[in-house]
């Protein structure tokens, strides 16, 4: 029974996602959001479960990265879909620019499950990290009217993050092996000024987290050879 577990947290993910989805193109961004972040916490806990009970299967991999892809992937390119549609410039044609997203967290899904470089740590911006700034933009809308509604910086904010998911950028895993400090410094540290960042700024610390994120990757790695 227990080797199930996992999978059922998995499985959790992906309806989390598929609600999220729902609401997203329903224009109700704030559950989408929402529905991220029961999505996060279920993709966080299905492989520390996998882990803790050892019952890895090659399924269970599987069943993740196809959970990912809709949580991770098709969510929040509906989520920047929505929100080019409701940019200033009136077009219908590009809102389709935010599936874009989509498209390369696919690509990054598909690099991630061949590349065994990526065993502990990842190469390129991980997926749910991705989402959850995309997922933000719209509780910063409401804090600063105007700035998210510039199709121009929501057509380069796509551009960025798209690269980001498929680029040679080595980003350290939030996954514990252990809760030693010697081991896992650098995730500490991050969590801990994450967590004083959303503390102060609420939604609005979300692209300074994932700043943060990116470049305590960089010093974090920059002295060990590559991968």
């Amino acid at each position: 029974m227990k080797r199930h577990i996992p999978n059922a947290l998995t499985c959790a993910n992906l309806f989390s996602g598929c609600i999220g989805v729902v609401f997203a193109f329903k224009g109700d961004l704030n559950i989408a959001a929402y529905a991220v972040l029961i999505s996060g916490i279920c993709d966080f806990f299905d492989g520390f479960v996998a882990r803790l009970l050892n019952v890895k299967s090659p399924i269970g991999k599987e069943l993740d990265s196809l959970a990912d892809m809709v949580s991770f992937g098709f969510l929040p390119g509906v989520v920047m879909f929505q929100l080019l549609a409701q940019s200033d410039f009136s077009s219908p044609y590009l809102p389709y620019l935010g599936f874009l997203i989509t498209i390369f967290s696919a690509l990054r899904l598909a690099k991630f499950n061949i590349d065994t470089r990526q065993t502990e740590d990842f190469i390129g911006l991980n997926t749910p990290m991705n989402t959850l700034f995309i997922v933000s933009l719209p509780f910063i809308q409401k804090d600063y009217p105007g700035l998210i509604s510039s199709s121009i910086l929501l057509v380069a904010i796509t551009v960025i993050m798209s690269f980001l998911l498929t680029s040679e950028i080595r980003i350290f895993s939030l996954k514990f092996g252990s809760l030693e400090w010697k081991h896992n410094k650098i995730k500490f540290i991050f969590l801990m000024l994450s967590a004083v960042l959303i503390g102060f700024l609420k939604f609005a610390a979300i692209p300074f987290v994932l700043v943060l994120y990116i470049s305590l990757s960089v010093l974090h790695f920059r002295r060990e050879p590559k991968l």
